[in-house]
Formats: structure tokens, sequence, C-alpha cells
């Protein structure tokens, strides 16, 4: 019985040395190969940082160590999430015209719009765990505040228009308090009260400069590192052609009065699905449209061109050449 138990000692030994010898030799034969890179494999190298970024019309240095690593985790970040990245670009091309030309009637810079492309990667339906909502992610009570109409069926946190508007009443109202965009961008992802309250505990008058949760401190620099990218996709390895953009849709707009019972019959009266006319109409959150008790309102239903409901490259217009070979 115990020789048995000896042998049967000794072969499993010998089956545990044998994969380790096979992985010496493995290391050993591998050390001998060429480099994945001199085998054709690109290298991943680190992005190479501007000396300074502008926010707003603001120049900011990365000479600072912690703004330098800030700035470098997300365009690093931005760089090699190839495909969302890519996605927020074409999706740019279809939104951007929309929410250029309000923001310039506010009075706001041009710059906040990639604020959109932090809060929602431009995606016309992004709900976040919290329930905030839309391109511009407003909580429900928030958008309220700022003139968005929220009830059954409607919800206009999804309204690209309307929305942008009541952001850039949110900006103006911020700018009041901080009379600094940089203070102002932060606050919309923290609030007024939160960043207001962190400056006076930590003594700063720049929301660089303050310590905050993960996701409010890396927004600031979430935003510069997307408006670097889009402002030279191909410096980041993003070649797109023209015929890889998202077009822009051209809409005629349908004013309401009256309740719509069945916005599918709805639909068809226009040569159009239901999808479709949910897809330019995401704020219709229903299957019909109620009018509310009190008082005479109109609504104003986007409906798409025919023509620009089938892909066709020639008509397909670039909003900025330089995310263009």
């Amino acid at each position: 019985m115990s020789k048995n138990k000896n042998y049967l000692l000794f072969i499993s030994c010998i089956a545990l040395l044998i994969p380790l010898v096979f992985c010496i030799s493995g290391s050993a034969e591998y050390e001998n190969k060429d480099t994945p890179q001199a085998a054709g494999v690109p290298p991943t190298v680190s992005v190479t940082l501007p000396a300074l970024v502008t926010f707003c019309g603001k120049e900011i240095a990365l000479e600072r160590l912690d703004m330098r690593e800030r700035f470098d985790r997300e365009i690093n970040v931005f760089t090699y999430l190839h495909a969302t990245t890519l996605l927020y670009i074409k999706r740019a091309n279809r939104y951007f015209p929309i929410i250029e030309p309000i923001l310039k009637k506010h009075d706001i810079p041009n710059d906040f719009k990639y604020l959109c492309v932090i809060e929602s990667g431009l995606e016309i339906r992004s709900v976040s765990p919290m329930h905030a909502a839309g391109l511009w992610q407003f909580m429900e009570q928030t958008a309220k505040n700022y003139g968005l109409e929220i009830r059954d069926g409607i919800d206009e946190r999804y309204h690209i228009e309307k929305a942008t508007e009541a952001a850039c009443r949110y900006f103006r109202d911020a700018y009041q308090i901080y009379g600094d965009w940089v203070n102002v961008a932060a606050a919309y992802n923290a609030g007024t009260a939160r960043i207001s309250s962190a400056m006076r505990q930590q003594q700063v008058e720049s929301a660089f400069d303050l310590l905050l949760v993960s996701e409010t401190s890396r927004y600031l620099f979430r935003i510069m590192a997307a408006k670097e990218i889009f402002s030279d996709p191909k410096k980041y390895g993003f070649c797109l052609k023209k015929e890889d953009l998202y077009p822009p849709v051209e809409v005629d707009w349908v004013e309401v009065q009256t309740p719509i019972p069945d916005l599918a019959a709805f639909a068809k009266q226009y040569g159009l699905n239901y999808m479709q006319l949910k897809d330019y109409n995401v704020w219709l959150r229903n299957t019909s449209l109620l009018m509310p008790k009190q008082g005479n309102k109109v609504y104003r239903i986007a409906i798409p061109k025919k023509k620009d409901l089938y892909y066709n490259r020639k008509r397909i217009r670039v909003h900025d050449k330089g995310w263009i070979d």
C-alpha cells in the first residue's frame, strides 16, 4: 500500500512538472522571435499632448502636472475608443448644424456644443442611470425649471431645439454667478450649488482647482479632449470620408392644436411610418398626442423631407471640412 502511494506521488510530480517545462521552453522560444511590431502589429503609443488647449477663447496651459495628466487621460481615452469617437463625429455632422445657431442666438460660446458630446454622445434617446435624458441630459426637475414640458406622452428633454434653448438659459444663469465659462461648464455637470459650495470650502476660484468627484473632475478635460480631436480628427487617427458622415435631415413643421389619437395614422398622412415619425420627434413618448387640460397649446411636429430619408452621397452636406480627408 505504501509503495503504491509513493508511485502515485512520483507520477503526480511528473505531471505537474511537464507544463512548467513547456512554459519555460515556450518563453525562451518567444524571446527569440521578432517583436509583435516587427511581425506587423502596430504599436500602441501615447498621444503627444499640445502645449496648451483653448476653451471658450481662453488659453489653458498644460504645464501643471495635474492638469497635464488629467488631459492626457482623456485624450488617450478618446483616441483609443475608436468606434465610439468615430460615431461622435458622424453624429455631429447631423446635430451641430442645429445646436450651433441656438448657442449663437443666446451668445453662448460655440465650444459649449462639446458639452453635448460628453453628456449624451449625441445619442438623441440617451437616458442616464439617474434618469437624465436627451442630448443635454436634463434631470426632470431642472428641465421643468427651464421651461421644458414633461407629462404623460410628452418629454421635451428629447426635443433637440427646445432642450438646447433650455440649456442656453441655464448657461446664462450660471454665467451671472461665475462670470467664467469654465466654471459654468463644471456647474452644468455638478450643479451651481455644489460648485459654489466647493469653491467656498476649498478657497479657490476656478473649477480646475477643485477636488471633486471623479465624474465632475474629469468633465472639463473630457470636453477639451473632445474639442481637440474634433478640431483635427486625422491627427488622432480618425480618417473619415464625406460619405461616412450622418447627413443632416431637413424637415417641414406641422402645427397641431388638437389631439392626435393615433400617431401611426398621423404619420401615414405624411407618407411616413410610425417609426420614422418618432425618429424625428423623440419627444413624443406615446402612441398618441393629448392636449393639456388647460390653455391652448400649439405643438410643432417635424416631418422629414422624403429625399432625406434615403442615402444619397451627392446630397451629404459636410458641416466641418476638417473632419474628412
